[in-house]
């Protein structure tokens, strides 16, 4: 007969929702609808002035392979290589935003964010945005006591990111930069950084946003036409306009799939920034807030993630992880607010839905990092459990 017999015990939360699989099905559903939506948005635009309705179809297929790709690729990289090549990401990251200044980049509609790579072009913001990210939560992790308690080690990365704003700017790319500082600043702030620190740095933001605005005419115009788009509905506020027209057309469930009217060369850029109208306009109130819903879960549960880790002392896993599901997050509310006229127009695409390469593939290579954070911090817990039961095994009695 065994008396004192210690029972294994598992920490098992089997009953618990994990954020894990709801990462990978609001990722894989969000890229099902890009590519359903992209596919009723561009045929028309694609066959007048393509000569082929398949054109931006068969490319936003071709993206998607090469996303999951990369993203199967960047889950099997351990968190702990994107610690260590911290300045060679900050070296790539400023580098191709220096490189697209130079006669190597490409200009679209006055805008000069792209360089060619053959079959598509490099958004080189999408790319140095994830770098920029990555040195930084390595910066948070390594300095993080100069971080936390004193001002030049708070400003370091400040000017860093400072750097990259200016380079971004010049492009213009000035959506980009409102994501990266605000994605970067609440990275910083969630890794213990006091409230009272970012006070003056905000001050100053909010004033160079302003003679930024200020100082250059487009930028002005969007502004006063998103207080008042229909005041020149035919110029300045058309896009916006014609987006709410979508909207409105949407209704409660949309006037079914494929039978949009704003994407008839009626809104501009109806498969890239302004997608999210043609869902509203197509599917109405309930489609939108379906993708709305999608983005929340994802959000969520990345942050979720980066939570567990943070508890479980991965602290660049946590902090990466943040940096990354804000960097999300950030981009589709702007994008899906200045679609709905909540704020100025910017040239900024709905992750995973929105036409286009780089986009999505640094998109489903941050996603892949949250997974593969989340699968690091599991298999952490799986060891820790497996050594704690053994270790009660051991010092079992028997009579």
């Amino acid at each position: 007969m065994q008396a004192g017999v210690s029972v294994p015990h598992y920490q098992g939360m089997a009953g618990e929702l994990q954020p894990l699989p709801v990462l990978i099905i609001t990722s894989v559903a969000l890229l099902v609808t890009g590519v359903v939506m992209i596919s009723s948005a561009s045929m028309d635009m694609a066959a007048a002035t393509l000569g082929n309705s398949y054109h931006y179809v068969i490319r936003q297929i071709l993206f998607a392979g090469l996303g999951c790709a990369t993203a199967l690729v960047a889950v099997n990289v351990p968190v702990s290589w994107w610690e260590r090549s911290g300045w060679l990401l900050l070296g790539i990251g400023l580098l191709v935003l220096v490189l697209v200044l130079t006669p190597l980049g490409r200009t679209v509609n006055g805008s000069t964010r792209w360089i060619p790579m053959g079959l598509f072009n490099v958004q080189v913001s999408e790319v140095a945005k994830l770098c920029l990210i990555a040195y930084l939560a390595g910066y948070v992790v390594r300095r993080r006591e100069e971080l936390l308690h004193t001002w030049p080690g708070f400003l370091k990365p400040l000017g860093v990111l400072g750097v990259a704003s200016v380079l971004l700017v010049i492009q213009p790319d000035f959506g980009a930069t409102v994501v990266l500082v605000t994605a970067a600043a609440g990275m910083i702030f969630l890794s213990g950084v006091r409230l009272s620190r970012f006070m003056p740095l905000i001050g100053v933001l909010a004033a160079l946003g302003t003679v930024l605005v200020v100082t250059q005419p487009y930028r002005l115009k969007r502004v006063v036409s998103y207080l008042d788009p229909w005041k020149d509905q035919f110029d300045s506020g058309y896009q916006l306009t014609q987006s709410l027209i979508a909207f409105g057309r949407g209704e409660w469930v949309g006037v079914g799939l494929g039978n949009s009217v704003q994407k008839l060369f009626f809104l501009p850029e109806a498969h890239t920034d302004f997608i999210y109208a043609i869902i509203a306009e197509e599917f109405g109130l309930l489609g939108a807030l379906v993708v709305l819903g999608l983005f929340a879960a994802l959000v969520v549960s990345g942050l979720v993630i980066a939570r567990r880790a943070e508890k479980a002392g991965m602290a660049f896993g946590a902090c990466f992880s943040y940096g990354i599901t804000l960097l999300i997050g950030l981009q589709a509310g702007i994008n899906m607010a200045v679609s709905t006229g909540l704020l100025p127009t910017k040239g900024l695409t709905l992750p995973l839905v929105s036409y286009g390469g780089s986009s999505l593939m640094v998109t489903c290579i941050g996603i892949a990092v949250i997974a593969r954070v989340e699968l690091e911090r599991q298999d952490r817990a799986r060891v820790a459990s497996e050594t704690k039961s053994s270790g009660r095994k051991g010092g079992a009695v028997y009579d």
